[in-house]
């Protein structure tokens, strides 16, 4: 394993080798990626000649260290990895990232006091071993009732999951999620505010965020079947085909609301100040970004902006 230059390894100093290590572009795969298939992984974006880094690497390791292997720690030498930092727009050092699940999900920049990486750490990691258990099957019900259309279910499941885990980001953002399905956009802006603060930037909070901004924004459209007679009476007419993608994003046909926002774009790319890709890139927020929505609409609008 190499050690970075400038910054002593914890796992060249033997002990914690499993659960903290220096990545490479080589190892970043390994290290991290796939590593986070099993639990949350921390990265550490430092460089030699960052002073707040050297106070920010110890606490990390020392609170990565007590949370026993329920969380890993793996730190980058931006200056000796400069591919990896480009691709992850890291802007500044230090910067901590949190991969779960094989993606970016949460992080913060700067040196933080230890009291907040131990809460942080701890918001990652639930309300321990035996909470965790429980907390999980809880959060696939919940998230299958969401999928088959029963918020009802779902709003009850997620709110269990939060009477063990009270700052789970998760279950805070389905439990947002649907609300929004259920159009009561005041209760779902009341619940994302008890995200805490460490889980702001969290992806599926972000996303949640983004869900209900994009609600709000579509609720007064009008009625899908009297848009959709107007279109079918005048296919040129751009504006009541984007007023038809609002409405049905408002319904949840969000399949339907990207085709004809593809459609305009395919037509008129810059037809409004390009309105149609900006609401599309609103869903994409709004979904995730790695939604099966989101993926595979990214491709087909590269498609009609680059060919």
């Amino acid at each position: 394993m190499e050690t970075i230059i400038g910054q002593k390894s914890t796992a060249a100093a033997g002990g914690n080798s499993g659960l903290i290590k220096d990545a490479t572009a080589a190892t970043f795969m390994a290290d991290v990626v796939q590593a986070s298939m099993q639990a949350p992984v921390l990265v550490d974006f430092w460089a030699p000649w960052c002073q707040p880094c050297k106070q920010l690497t110890p606490a990390l390791e020392k609170v990565v260290t007590e949370a026993k292997g329920a969380v890993r720690l793996v730190k980058v030498n931006i200056d000796d990895n400069q591919m990896i930092a480009q691709q992850l727009r890291i802007q500044s050092v230090p910067t901590v990232l949190v991969f779960h699940r094989g993606q970016p999900v949460d992080g913060f920049q700067g040196a933080v006091p230890e009291s907040q990486l131990k809460q942080f750490v701890q918001a990652l990691i639930g309300p321990g071993a035996d909470g965790g258990q429980e907390v999980a099957p809880l959060m696939e019900a919940a998230e299958r009732a969401f999928e088959a259309g029963d918020m009802t279910g779902a709003a009850a499941l997620f709110a269990e999951v939060l009477k063990l885990d009270p700052a789970n980001p998760e279950a805070i953002a389905g439990l947002a999620h649907a609300s929004i399905r259920g159009k009561n956009y005041d209760q779902a802006r009341a619940i994302l505010a008890r995200a805490p603060k460490e889980h702001e930037n969290h992806t599926d909070i972000v996303g949640a965020r983004a869900a209900l901004a994009l609600a709000e924004e579509t609720k007064d459209v009008g009625d899908v079947q009297v848009l959709l007679a107007k279109l079918t009476a005048d296919p040129e007419n751009l504006q009541a085909r984007y007023d038809l993608a609002l409405a049905l994003t408002n319904a949840g046909d969000h399949d339907g609301a990207a085709n004809h926002l593809l459609e305009i774009i395919r037509r008129n790319r810059a037809w409004n100040d390009e309105a149609a890709r900006k609401q599309l890139i609103k869903m994409f927020e709004a979904m995730g970004p790695t939604s099966p929505f989101t993926l595979a609409n990214r491709r087909r609008l590269s498609s009609l902006l680059f060919t």
